[in-house]
């Protein structure tokens, strides 16, 4: 009995969760418009839970965020094991920062993690990231800072390798939008993928405000907490048409590149 447990077990660990074309292409093309946007570069990873099974979700294995394709996505549960995974693939190192705040906040659908340079000066010093314009309205109340040194013992490489490092940052994190690694870079999660691929790309955009309004030496003045509430509800609508405008510029930098090439052979 216990072999054929043990059995049934072993088997579902092989076996991923089926899940529908789009939801594949959604993740593709979230990580296509992050690297365009130079939120991601070679390194940083964009996840979302799995419609289907919400103790699952999906990114691609280690690879640029420009160079994921259909087949590089993989699946995880919330320990961060793999699910149907093709042999000899590299997985992540840091999926258990994902893993840990799906498990800790089941109102967020997709994460973001980044190392943007943009941040990384407001998770180095005691300079608050503030939100600058109503676009970035989800930057309020907070935007916690996870210190490393306060959790791990002894030496690290600053990357969240394993669960407890996953869970301190999902704590760090807590109720906000957006915290910031100390010399490392951010996370970023929403509700469902565009939203959270548009607040990735609007946290840089305040951080370089935020860069250039503290150049002047004049005071700052943010968006104070009512504002910033009322600004946050038209955000869930309001994005999409970033999200679609994105959308656009990748499709046709792809029909342009697609010409280049035609006429260059011809």
């Amino acid at each position: 009995m216990d072999f054929l447990k043990s059995a049934r077990v072993l088997e579902a660990l092989l076996v991923s969760t089926p899940i529908e074309r789009s939801v594949i292409e959604d993740l593709i093309i979230a990580n296509r418009i992050l690297a365009d946007q130079q939120v991601l570069d070679a390194y940083g990873d964009i996840s979302i839970r799995h419609p289907r099974n919400p103790e699952r979700f999906l990114m691609s294995r280690v690879l640029p965020a420009s160079l994921v394709t259909e087949d590089d996505i993989v699946e995880y549960d919330l320990a961060a094991n793999v699910f149907g995974a093709r042999p000899g693939f590299d997985h992540c190192t840091e999926r258990f920062l994902h893993s840990e705040i799906y498990r800790m906040r089941p109102d967020v659908n997709a994460v973001v993690h980044s190392h943007s340079s943009a941040v990384i000066p407001f998770a180095n010093t005691n300079i608050a990231l503030r939100p600058m314009l109503h676009l970035t309205a989800f930057l309020s109340p907070d935007v916690p800072v996870f210190e490393i040194r306060e959790v791990a013992k002894g030496k690290t490489n600053l990357l969240v390798a394993n669960g407890k490092l996953g869970q301190s940052v999902a704590e760090t994190l807590g109720d906000n939008a957006v915290a910031l690694l100390r010399g490392h870079g951010a996370v970023i999660v929403a509700s469902s993928l565009s939203l959270a691929a548009f607040r990735a790309i609007y946290t840089d955009i305040n951080a370089r405000m935020q860069m250039h309004a503290m150049a002047t030496g004049e005071p700052i003045t943010f968006l104070n907490l009512d504002e910033a509430m009322e600004a946050n509800k038209l955000l869930d609508n309001i994005h999409k048409r970033a999200w679609h405008l994105w959308k656009w510029r990748l499709q046709h930098q792809n029909v342009t590149n697609d010409s280049a090439v035609a006429h260059s052979g011809s």
